[in-house]
């Protein structure tokens, strides 16, 4: 018999899978081959397709699915949603950002194409992921509230800023309410527009877009923790990126400024807020906890 976690983690693999699916029609290798600018293509697909968790448009999809009772109206926009994150990754790894020459357990966009060839592969997602949502099945009034979510949590008070304020923070000590301004911003940001998207896709209400909201900024927050423990305590083959760079390149971090006992009670407490966002505001939300507990868990 399998159990429950067993059953969710099938689940989770099956939104996955669609999400691939989808992504790699998106960018197919015959019909990109014939271009002059194939080599652009393949760096795109590159980052796309490296094995990706796709949680956030995993948390898209279920939030409309918990809406709505199916996850097909928000397919288009999770895909859009996991874009725009792989552009922000291939981003943050050149030289000039956080300097990352491994991710997911492969060479770095750059390190595999060069530098400008990276850079354009970013750029390309970014525009690809508005493509895909006007693109969408979905009525106009609900693409264009998508795509405002979607572009406040990508651009100045959003993941860019989050990303200006982490690099140009390096070499001094941040208080608590700082660290706090960086990955609301860099992190939960897009986990937030993710969890809103999906309720947005499936008709919900503002309450229920208010919940998500709740649900999403706690997961982010526990998720940004999660990954500064596991930068001091996993493995490259684990993590699939290079561990310690935080500290090498004496990034303020929650570990470095609460030490990790506290860092595992703060996860604690977000993953509990997280939780009660979703009481009496969705139908069946049994995935959603237990994908917040999961993360909470995680080893990579």
């Amino acid at each position: 018999m399998i159990s429950e976690g067993g059953v969710m983690l099938m689940e989770m693999e099956k939104q996955r899978d669609a999400v691939r699916r989808f992504l790699s029609g998106y960018f197919d290798d015959e019909k990109n081959n014939g271009t002059s600018y194939a080599t652009l293509l393949e760096s795109m697909r590159y980052s796309l397709m490296a094995g990706g968790k796709y949680i956030r448009a995993i948390i898209c999809l279920k939030f409309c699915e918990a809406v709505c009772g199916s996850a097909a109206k928000a397919l288009d926009a999770a895909c859009a949603i996991e874009m725009l994150h792989t552009y922000s990754l291939i981003h943050d790894d050149l030289p000039c950002m956080d300097d990352d020459d491994m991710r997911r357990g492969q060479p770095s966009n750059h390190m595999k194409f060069g530098e400008f060839t990276a850079t354009l592969a970013g750029d390309a997602l970014q525009a690809a992921a508005f493509e895909t949502l006007l693109r969408s099945g979905l009525p106009p009034e609900t693409v264009v509230r998508i795509a405002l979510v979607l572009t406040e949590a990508a651009g100045p008070h959003g993941i860019c800023a989050g990303q200006y304020l982490d690099l140009s923070s390096e070499g001094r000590n941040l208080t608590m309410d700082e660290i706090l301004e960086i990955h609301s911003m860099k992190t939960s940001s897009l986990i937030s527009a993710s969890a809103q998207i999906g309720v947005i896709a499936g008709g919900g209400t503002e309450r229920q877009i208010k919940a998500a909201d709740g649900y999403a900024r706690a997961v982010g927050l526990a998720f940004q923790i999660r990954d500064d423990i596991l930068d001091c305590t996993s493995t490259l083959e684990e993590l699939g990126k290079p561990i310690g760079s935080d500290r090498e390149n004496k990034k303020n971090t929650f570990v470095s400024l609460l030490g990790i006992e506290e860092c595992e009670k703060l996860i604690r407490s977000e993953t509990g807020k997280a939780i009660t966002a979703l009481e009496e505001n969705f139908g069946d939300a049994s995935f959603l906890i237990w994908l917040a507990n999961h993360l909470a868990e995680r080893r990579n």
